[in-house]
C-alpha cells in the first residue's frame, strides 16, 4: 500500500497539534487538518466514490484546498485539480475528460465567481447537480444559496473524524494535472502516488531545515509546482504554510515578516515583484532561509539582485507536470549556477536527443529528456499522445536546453511556441481555435511578446472575414468571456495576411 495522503497523516499523529495552516488570524493544527480530510473521504465513501475514481477539485490557495485534497486521496480516488480561472465550458471539458462526476468548488468572489461558473460546467458535463458540493466564502455556513447544491460543511455533519485510508498501489492514480502541451485541446497525465510521495521526499531531502519551518503558500497549489514544493512538501516537513489566495508583493513582504517564513518558492515574475515592493518601501522578511525558482527562466539579473536584497541564494530547478514537477536543481552542497536549471535530482536521469530520440553529445543543443520515479504514468485516455513523448521510461520534454562539462542544463527555448504569462502556461493553438469560433475572424495566430512585468503577454494576429468590421476592443471582450483569464489575448493586430512556409504554415517567429 502507498498513498500519498500519509504526508498529512504521519505529520498529524506525530504533531497533531503544531500549526498547519495559516489565514489571517486562523490557525489549523495539523489534527484538525486530518479529521476535516477523513470527513471528505467518508462523505465521498458515502456516494460510492473509491479507488479507480475521479473527483475534481477548484479551489484557490485556502484551507479548504489542502483538507479536501487529502480527502480525495484517503478515498482512493484521483485529485483532478482546476485552474480557479476557467470559464463553465473549460471546467466542463475537463470534467468529462477526466471522468470526474463530483466537484469540489469554492463559492469564489464578485470579481471571480467560480462557483457560478463551477455549477454551470457541472451541469453541462452531467447534467445535473448531484455530485456538486459549494465550498463557501462564509465560514462554516451550511447554507448555499443555491437550491439544491449542498455546502461542504452541511455535507460533512456528523461524519466522522477517522477513516481508514484506501489501499491504493503506488502505481494507482492520484493526481490528474492538465497540460496542453504544445497542440490540441488540455490532457490530462497522470501521476501515481509513488510519481508524487517521491518527488516530495526528494525535494524536502534538498531543502535546507529551519526548524519549524513556515512556507509561504503564494504559488497555486491548483498546479504541480506548488502542489508539490509547498503542500506536499511542507506537509512531509510539518511545516506551517501561510496561505496567500491572491498573490500581491507589498502584502506577501508583509506577511513573511509577519509570520517568520523560511521558505519562498515563486515563479520569476514573484521575484520581480518583490524586488519592485522592497523599493517601493517594503521590508525584507529577516527569517527567509531558502528561495526556490521554477516555472520558467529567472533572468540572471533579477536572480542577482534578489540574492543581494534578501541576503539568501535563489536555487533554480526545472520541471513540468508531467514530471511531478521537480526534474533538477541547483542543489545545496553543490555550487549554484546562476542561469541554470541546476542538476538533476535524485533518482533521475537527463540527457539531450534529437528528433530521432538519439543522444546528442556535449553541449548540445538538444531536446531534455527524463527518466526517473518522477515520470508520468501517461496522458489518460490517449495513448497516441502517450507514446509520442514516452519511449524506455524517457519522456521528451520539448524544452531545447545546453549542459555543461559540470552537468547543468540551461534552457535555451521553450517547446514550439509555448506562452508563459505570469507563470501560466498559455497553448497559442488552444487559443486560435477559440477565435476562430468567432464569425469576424478568418485566420488567427497567437504569440508570446515581452512584457515587463508577466514575462509575456498573449498577442493575437488576426485577419477578419470579407467584410468585417469586428475592432480590437470588441475581439479582446468576446476573448475575456470565452477563456480563462490567463489565456485571452490582451492585444489584438488585424493583419491582411501572414508569412507562410512553403508548405503553407505561419511563420510565427516573423510575428514576434
Amino acid at each position: 500500500m502507498l498513498n500519498l495522503s500519509v504526508v498529512l497523516e504521519d505529520s498529524a499523529r506525530e504533531c497533531p497539534d503544531r500549526t498547519a495552516l495559516v489565514l489571517g488570524d486562523l490557525r489549523m493544527s495539523y489534527a484538525l487538518v486530518d479529521s476535516l480530510a477523513c470527513q471528505v473521504a467518508h462523505l465521498l465513501a458515502s456516494q460510492g466514490i473509491g479507488r479507480g475514481d475521479t473527483v475534481a477539485l477548484a479551489c484557490p490557495n485556502l484551507p479548504y484546498f489542502p483538507f479536501v485534497y487529502y480527502g480525495i486521496l484517503k478515498a482512493g480516488a484521483a485529485v483532478v485539480p482546476l485552474n480557479v480561472l476557467l470559464q463553465p465550458q473549460e471546467i466542463a471539458y475537463h470534467l468529462r475528460d477526466s471522468g470526474a462526476t463530483t466537484l469540489f468548488c469554492f463559492e469564489g468572489t464578485a470579481d471571480l465567481p467560480l462557483g457560478e461558473r463551477g455549477l454551470a460546467g457541472f451541469r453541462e458535463a452531467t447534467g445535473g447537480t448531484d455530485g456538486f458540493f459549494l465550498l463557501p466564502a462564509t465560514p462554516m455556513a451550511t447554507e448555499s444559496g443555491i437550491e439544491g447544491v449542498p455546502t461542504l460543511w452541511a455535507a460533512l455533519a456528523g461524519r466522522p473524524g477517522e477513516f481508514e485510508t484506501a489501499r491504493t498501489g503506488p502505481d494507482d492514480t492520484a493526481v490528474i494535472l492538465y497540460t496542453s502541451g504544445t497542440t490540441g485541446r488540455p490532457k490530462g497525465a497522470e501521476l501515481s502516488h509513488q510519481n508524487m510521495l517521491m518527488n516530495a521526499i526528494v525535494s524536502d531531502e534538498m531543502f535546507p531545515r529551519a526548524g519549524e519551518d513556515v512556507f509561504l503558500a503564494t504559488l497555486p497549489l491548483f498546479h504541480s509546482f506548488g502542489q508539490t514544493v509547498i503542500m506536499n512538501v511542507g506537509f512531509r516537513r510539518r511545516a506551517a504554510l501561510a496561505l496567500v489566495p491572491r498573490f500581491e508583493p507589498g502584502a506577501a513582504l508583509a506577511l513573511m515578516r509577519q509570520e517568520k517564513v523560511t521558505l519562498f518558492a515563486g515563479v520569476p515574475t514573484m521575484y520581480w515583484a518583490l524586488l519592485t515592493a522592497v523599493r517601493a518601501g517594503g521590508e525584507v522578511p529577516p527569517t527567509l532561509r531558502t528561495a526556490v525558482s521554477g516555472g520558467a527562466s529567472l533572468p540572471v539579473e533579477v536572480l542577482k539582485d534578489v540574492e543581494r536584497t534578501f541576503g539568501v541564494t535563489v536555487l533554480e530547478g526545472y520541471g513540468l507536470s508531467e514530471t511531478s514537477p521537480v526534474a533538477s536543481f541547483n542543489q545545496p552542497g553543490r555550487p549554484t549556477k546562476a542561469g541554470t536549471v541546476g542538476t538533476p535530482i535524485w533518482g533521475v536521469e537527463m540527457r539531450l536527443v534529437d528528433a530521432d530520440w538519439k543522444t546528442v553529445p556535449g553541449e548540445g543543443p538538444g531536446e531534455i529528456a527524463i527518466r526517473g520515479h518522477n515520470i508520468m504514468k501517461g496522458y489518460r485516455g490517449r495513448p497516441e499522445a502517450t507514446a509520442e513523448v514516452m519511449r524506455d521510461g524517457w519522456f521528451r520534454t520539448g524544452d531545447i536546453a545546453t549542459r555543461d562539462a559540470d552537468g547543468y542544463y540551461s534552457i535555451v527555448d521553450r517547446a514550439k511556441d509555448m506562452i508563459i504569462r505570469g507563470g501560466f502556461n498559455v497553448y497559442p493553438r488552444e487559443v486560435e481555435e477559440v477565435l476562430m469560433t468567432h464569425e469576424a475572424v478568418s485566420l488567427a495566430a497567437v504569440v508570446g511578446v515581452p512584457h515587463e512585468s508577466l514575462g509575456e503577454e498573449v498577442k493575437a494576429y488576426v485577419i477578419r472575414t470579407p467584410g468585417a468590421t469586428v475592432t480590437e476592443p470588441e475581439l479582446v471582450a468576446w476573448c475575456r468571456d470565452a477563456m480563462a483569464a490567463f489565456k485571452y489575448p490582451r492585444v489584438v493586430e488585424f493583419r491582411d495576411g501572414f508569412p507562410m512556409t512553403a508548405s503553407g504554415k505561419i511563420l510565427k517567429r516573423e510575428l514576434r
